[in-house]
């Protein structure tokens, strides 16, 4: 799946960092003893302005976006501002007055999935964390919401891929996307070493192919890799020969997608924890309209810059053609701040 893309330019919002788990892989540190929690009234300016810097998506994440006390009004903020909403959930909280109040509220709720039950179970902390999740999914089914499924890929489950695609499909999910584990949170904590090595991606990304022939039209499998030679065909696809006297002048959703704020209220590019070097800042401090304005003007060419970098590196010659952009920008972010 590309970072850029003519159709989906999202806002990816983490209202809060609580959460009814305390996963291995998480990205943000979230845990049911957190309560970084942003203001209602911060996150409805900033989707209002998202609007109008050219975003049609919007996309809550967490932590548990189930668990953030202000979701049904931020949906509503969200279709009254003619966006989508999508929310990204462990699944386990979908009862009854949740459900409702998710439907036709949501264009997709994805729920994480990590493999067969006990990897499932061990990933998220929680002996019975597969099965609380799969016990809502009838429910889920009878509402009508229209759901999918978000694969985190490891060394250790990279094999249950096929597993994983049939209970989507049983399930009657309409997506499986396929998430390779970033090694930052918890995770740098707990599976140090673990993250796909360059074999695993290149599996999992022929393995998404296969899949989504073998489906067809019941299951649509996203991948989030990218083969060298469809960067090389499409280097906009990755930033990489964005130009930037004319961008300078076009909203900011048209140039960068996704767009992420924090549950401290900080807004970043690309994913969770990306370098502060490249931040816009913080909407505590400014609006989004104001920091997407100066962002543009005084880090978007260094963020140009260091797209150009990774994609001379992820496009060299290699035995696999196949390469994580996401991880491998995030990385040399890190290293360059």
């Amino acid at each position: 799946m590309a970072p850029t893309g003519e159709c989906y330019r999202i806002l990816q919002i983490h209202p809060t960092r609580r959460c009814n788990l305390r996963c291995l892989h998480c990205y943000s540190f979230s845990s049911p003893d957190e309560r970084d929690t942003l203001e209602r009234s911060l996150l409805t300016q900033a989707i209002r302005d998202a609007s109008t810097l050219g975003y049609n998506v919007v996309s809550f994440s967490g932590g548990e976006p189930l668990l953030y006390k202000h979701l049904p009004e931020l949906l509503e903020v969200t279709h009254q501002c003619s966006m989508a909403a999508m929310v990204a959930s462990n699944g386990m909280l979908l009862d009854e007055r949740r459900l409702e109040m998710l439907q036709g509220a949501v264009e997709l709720l994805a729920i994480s999935i990590d493999g067969i039950p006990s990897f499932h179970n061990r990933m998220r902390g929680n002996d019975q964390a597969f099965e609380l999740m799969a016990s809502r999914l009838e429910g889920l089914r009878q509402s009508g919401i229209p759901f999918g499924f978000i694969f985190t890929l490891t060394q250790h489950n990279f094999r249950q891929l096929d597993w994983v695609a049939n209970f989507a499909v049983e399930q009657g999910a309409k997506l499986l996307q396929i998430h390779p584990l970033e090694e930052v949170g918890r995770a740098q904590e707990h599976l140090a070493g673990v993250q796909p090595k360059q074999s695993h991606a290149a599996y999992a990304y022929v393995k998404a192919i296969h899949l989504q022939e073998t489906f067809g039209d019941k299951l649509c499998v996203q991948v989030d890799l990218f083969h060298q030679e469809a960067m090389r065909l499409n280097p906009s696809s990755v930033y990489a020969d964005m130009p930037l006297v004319s961008n300078l002048e076009r909203p900011l959703g048209e140039i960068l997608s996704p767009l992420v704020i924090e549950a401290d209220g900080m807004v970043v590019p690309l994913q969770h924890g990306f370098a502060r070097k490249y931040a816009l800042g913080n909407l505590q401090e400014a609006s989004l309209t104001e920091l997407a304005a100066i962002w543009q003007k005084e880090r978007y060419p260094v963020f140009l810059k260091l797209c150009q970098q990774v994609y001379e590196q992820v496009t060299a010659p290699a035995t696999l053609p196949i390469a994580d952009w996401y991880d491998a920008i995030a990385s040399q972010a890190q290293k360059v701040s």
